[in-house]
């Protein structure tokens, strides 16, 4: 992967699959909005001695001692994103982020005491951005992968780099999606051979397709024409426009484009969702005492309800895990 030009932007919450609330929720919610928002500010403190830095939420910080030391001091973790993939994590009609990302990373930040700001970044750019170190971690609905563990490019089996750790938080599957009332005979992917898909470069729907086409082959059929694109969101263009048969993501991606794409009549789900796996935030080898203070930030969340109130919020609690997991993703 190579690296690309990264932006600050404002954040608030959104990215695995994905509602009323008591008044106390709320004013969560309200106070997460505030966090994320402060988006380049480098001279907020975490909490400590009593005080409280700028966008922090003012309760007790019971894990921040976990954190490493430098970025307690900075009082910030960078977050490297790809803030295009709803519900997951995207912007609203008024330009902040929002989504299941940032609100699980709004509900950390009141256990560990420092504000996670979101930067936006291609997907496929991300990890090569924790490498080299413009992000503290990657949170982006990112598949765990044993390749992506190993440094390792999924297509060619060559080692492109250092690996990553992962802090998994979420299950999701795959999920085809055609146009409403338009399938051309697609229901699984075997029935894409000789058919054209659009995806979102480097992720695991583009993964699958190139592997589905060279099952095509071998069975001596036409192969499938993929077509990547930097974002989901111009995969979906490309697709409604009559561009392509048919697109794949993401269960919970796919399923909100589908509930909000033209008022519910662009999409249509097809199939099963399949390859279910575990989301996890990528952290850099070696930093394993920010990584352990991520889960244990997320089992605590976990514990008290929060992250059951984010999931139900979006609508996506069957991807509920039980537990935070180190590398869990094979």
């Amino acid at each position: 992967m190579t690296a690309s030009t990264t932006r600050c932007t404002t954040a608030a919450r959104a990215r695995t699959p994905r509602t009323s609330k008591m008044a106390a929720v709320a004013a969560i919610a309200v106070a997460g909005t505030m966090l994320l928002t402060a988006c380049g500010d480098q001279t907020n403190k975490p909490a400590t001695g009593g005080k409280e830095a700028k966008g922090v939420p003012a309760v007790p910080h019971p894990l921040a001692h976990l954190l490493p030391q430098d970025i307690r001091d900075k009082g910030v973790v960078k977050v490297g994103s790809d803030i295009a993939y709803p519900p997951v994590e995207f912007k609203d009609k008024g330009g902040k982020v929002t989504g299941i990302d940032p609100d699980l990373a709004y509900a950390l930040s009141k256990q560990l005491g420092v504000r996670f700001e979101f930067e936006n970044g291609t997907f496929d750019t991300l990890i090569t951005g924790l490498r080299a170190k413009r992000y503290d971690i990657a949170m982006s609905a990112m598949t765990d992968t044993k390749d992506r563990q190993m440094g390792i490019d999924s297509e060619t089996k060559k080692k492109v780099g250092e690996g990553v750790d992962f802090v998994d938080y979420f299950s999701a599957g795959v999920s085809i999606y055609t146009k409403q009332g338009v399938d051309t005979g697609i229901k699984t992917w075997a029935d894409l051979c000789e058919k054209k898909i659009v995806v979102q470069r480097g992720t695991v729907s583009e993964d699958l397709a190139k592997a589905e086409s060279a099952k095509c082959v071998a069975a001596k059929k036409g192969p499938i024409a993929i077509e990547a694109f930097d974002t989901d969101q111009q995969a979906q263009t490309r697709l409604r426009s009559g561009g392509a048969d048919a697109g794949s993501s993401d269960y919970p991606v796919a399923a909100y484009a589908v509930k909000t794409s033209g008022g519910g009549k662009d999409f249509q789900i097809v199939g099963e969702q399949v390859e279910a796996a575990p989301y996890g935030i990528a952290v850099a080898k070696g930093n394993t005492q920010l990584r352990d203070a991520i889960k244990a930030a997320l089992d605590t969340i976990i514990a008290t309800g929060e992250y059951k109130q984010v999931l139900d919020k979006w609508g996506v609690a069957a991807g509920a895990v039980t537990e935070a997991k180190i590398n869990g993703g094979s």
